[in-house]
């Protein structure tokens, strides 16, 4: 079930009205759902049915991505704010402490709300924020091409290509390891997202002087990375363990970036063990 859901956010900047756009669904014990830049909460479509028979599976979009709007004028879409809008989120929601889970962006954010103890374990699958300044500099280079190309594309032709295997991998090779398995349709949705996402530019500057740095005690973190990662390369996974040394690092075989679609049961039960 969707819903949008408005609330009181209070930061630094005073207290504003947010509001986000999320799916629930299943029983159990909460598990948020945390996407990446440029993308929307439909990235874990693969996983979420899965994930549903033993969770109940919380599926947000970041504010500025997907269906959610932009966060109020004067609130930078910064780490600080982020994550005082998801705990703010979770309040809500009626949910306290849930396990999260997060890719890319979406990992790093679940990493600091474990640290900000808003989280009682976190699975990051590729999370951003553990590179080198040369290896961000290539990942927002990446990025921002994809960004340029999905905005200059018309729509009949992103269709056009979404339907052959051949042009799925000209639209998303970049995240998938194999995206000639993603759905035509989702093809199409998620370049849509990617190129009308009005949180794009703010959230991509903001993460120039981002690196988690920090330990994340307390709680059982995994850290999960595909084998085929080509936007933020596996090695990465190494910094993350010794960054936080009692986290379990899990490598996925054939996986890319986005790992969901590429393994949905493998994704999923790291996802649901990470969660125990």
């Amino acid at each position: 079930m969707s819903a949008t859901v408005s609330f009181q956010v209070t930061t630094a900047h005073g207290p504003r009205t947010v509001t986000l756009s999320c799916a629930r669904a299943g029983r159990g014990e909460p598990l948020l759902l945390l996407h990446g830049i440029g993308h929307h909460r439909q990235a874990w479509d693969p996983v979420a049915d899965i994930l549903a028979t033993e969770r109940e599976v919380i599926a947000v979009d970041l504010p500025g991505f997907g269906a959610s709007p932009a966060l109020p004028d004067g609130l930078p879409h910064d780490l600080a704010t982020m994550t005082a809008v998801l705990g703010a989120l979770c309040a809500e929601l009626g949910v306290e402490r849930p396990h999260v889970a997060g890719n890319s962006l979406g990992g790093l954010l679940a990493l600091e709300l474990g640290r900000a103890g808003l989280a009682r374990s976190v699975t990051a699958l590729s999370p951003a924020g553990f590179w080198t300044p040369a290896e961000r500099r290539y990942a927002f280079g990446v990025l921002l091409a994809m960004r340029r190309l999905a905005e200059r594309m018309p729509l009949p032709l992103v269709e056009r290509l979404a339907r052959s295997a051949a042009g799925r991998a000209a639209l998303t090779s970049t995240i998938y390891a194999r995206p000639g398995r993603r759905a035509p349709r989702a093809v199409v949705e998620e370049t849509l997202a990617l190129a009308g996402a009005p949180a794009f530019t703010e959230t991509l500057r903001a993460g120039t002087t981002v690196r988690f740095t920090d330990d994340v005690p307390g709680i059982p973190v995994t850290v999960a990375w595909g084998s085929r990662d080509r936007l933020l390369i596996p090695r990465q996974g190494v910094r993350a363990k010794r960054t936080i040394p009692r986290a379990r690092l899990v490598r996925l075989p054939g996986c890319g970036h986005v790992p969901m679609n590429d393994d949905p049961s493998l994704v999923a039960r790291v996802l649901l063990d990470g969660s125990r």
